[in-house]
């Protein structure tokens, strides 16, 4: 399974786009759509090559969620491939959210393990309640944005 056009769009949504490397609220070097590989102090990019990265880095949280063999749906994929792509491969493999959806991809607790990952260096950040809510909506209720 691929991520959607809408599923593109709302990560998209979630990462601003930053031509300039900048460290994120976790320390990490970051730079076009959230994209963190081998990002230098100082790297300076286009949107052209911002697009390419988003694209690279969503192949490797693709593969990852499809590793799994979950029985999932397009708009569930999505909200799992945003995860992913957000908290990194290992985090979610090692997530208790994974373990739910591998138990039922309907479990009740679903929702609440997106919530639990809103922290950068022990501070809630807004930005990642925000999507956490909105990630744990598309999952659910196969809804974009609310």
């Amino acid at each position: 399974m691929k991520t959607s056009n809408k599923g593109i769009e709302f990560i998209k949504s979630h990462e601003e786009l930053r031509l300039k490397a900048y460290q994120c609220p976790a320390g990490v070097w970051t730079i076009g759509y959230g994209s963190t590989g081998g990002v230098r102090p100082g790297d300076v990019i286009t949107e052209a090559q911002a697009e390419v990265k988003l694209r690279e880095d969503l192949r490797t949280a693709e593969r990852e969620v499809g590793r799994h063999k979950l029985n999932i749906n397009q708009n569930q994929f999505d909200a799992l491939v945003s995860f992913t792509f957000n908290v990194g491969s290992g985090s979610f493999r090692n997530s208790t959210l994974l373990k739910r959806i591998k138990e039922n991809p309907n479990h009740p607790d679903i929702e609440n393990q997106f919530g639990r990952w809103i922290y950068a260096k022990g501070r809630v950040l807004p930005g990642l309640v925000k999507r956490r809510k909105e990630e744990a909506n598309l999952y659910t209720n196969g809804i974009y944005h609310l």
